[in-house]
């Protein structure tokens, strides 16, 4: 049985994403596959038990969400998570652990990693945000106390015209597993993440709720005809002053996600009729345009994965753009 520690020094890097790729590409190579999240006590991340959730239902596994992301106590942390790793390891080919992204104030954030890597006897994979200046040589500095448990690091969320340069610039000094591009379906917002965000209410179609959004438009005072303007985009949600009626029927005549309707005040019922017809949720919130498009932005900044539908998608890129075999090998499943 193997111990796969997917770890950051960073917030956001893109663990869960990885772990969630991994896991199902394992799963369908036969493997049995279990996974592990644990959290320190007084440090303990707002979605953690959602990460977890997600992947109990992507495993299909058995064990409970607090067995899958226990809290534990700093003192004995490596000791402690090695008991809560053996709980949900029975009967599995290999385990993939999700790191938290800091362990110990003042301490090297790598130096507590290491030692729970060690602890488990796991080989390491390190997920690195991208980076104006990554090299493979700065890499390898950064993630030496890993010694001969590091199998490689990610690097994620490259934009797309940097994938060439960045795979030449980590060439050499550490093995780079793979180098993934930035993807808009991976980490938008879901239309009921999006209405959560604005304080909203979602009057029809609310089974849409997990529908991701890709695009965001705002729609105020434009000169182009709005089926025009609206068009620019596909799978958007449109930010839209509630008394704009003429607004809204256009951009329900494009590719759109959802209605963000700002003002608090009710569509009307040719506007509600027409996206029921559509298919297209409206949702209502007394906010602003301006805060609305705010909030909207700060939680774009700060994105998860924890949807089904993009799993399609991130097993798409991750086959493309990551080294599964060098990862198996050096698990010693092949």
């Amino acid at each position: 049985m193997a111990a796969l520690y997917v770890t950051s020094l960073q917030a956001g890097a893109g663990k869960t994403a990885v772990c969630a790729g991994l896991a199902k590409h394992l799963q369908g190579a036969g493997r049995k596959v279990g996974y592990l999240k644990p959290l320190v006590a007084d440090i303990k991340g707002e979605a953690a038990d959602s990460d977890a959730e997600f992947i109990k239902k992507v495993l299909n596994l058995k064990e409970t969400a607090a067995d899958l992301c226990p809290v534990i106590a700093r003192e004995g942390l490596a000791d402690k998570i090695k008991t809560a790793y053996d709980k949900v390891a029975k009967d599995k080919d290999v385990v993939i652990v999700e790191g938290v992204w800091r362990l110990r104030p003042g301490a090297k954030p790598i130096e507590p990693a290491a030692e729970v890597a060690k602890a488990l006897e796991a080989k390491v994979i390190v997920i690195e945000p991208y980076a104006e200046g990554l090299t493979g040589d700065k890499l390898a500095a950064s993630y030496s106390d890993f010694g001969e448990s590091l199998l490689g690091v990610v690097v994620n969320k490259v934009p797309l015209r940097r994938l060439e340069i960045v795979s030449e610039r980590l060439s050499g000094g550490v093995v780079v597993l793979g180098v993934l591009p930035e993807d808009r379906t991976l980490f938008g917002l879901t239309v009921g993440e999006l209405a959560e965000q604005v304080g909203g209410e979602i009057l029809n179609d609310a089974e849409k709720a997990d529908e991701v959004v890709e695009n965001l438009m705002l729609g105020g005072m434009i000169v182009d005809p709005g089926p025009d303007y609206f068009g620019r985009k596909a799978n958007k949600a449109a930010v839209l002053r509630s008394d704009r009626p003429d607004m809204q029927l256009a951009a329900l005549e494009t590719s759109t996600r959802c209605l963000v309707l700002s003002g608090g005040v009710k569509p009307t019922y040719p506007v509600r009729t027409h996206a029921e017809e559509k298919g297209i949720p409206l949702i209502l919130t007394r906010n602003d345009t301006n805060s609305i498009v705010n909030t909207i932005e700060l939680a774009l900044g700060k994105p998860r994965f924890n949807q089904e539908k993009k799993l399609p998608r991130l097993l798409e890129i991750m086959e493309e753009h990551f080294d599964f075999k060098a990862v198996e090998t050096g698990l010693g499943l092949k």
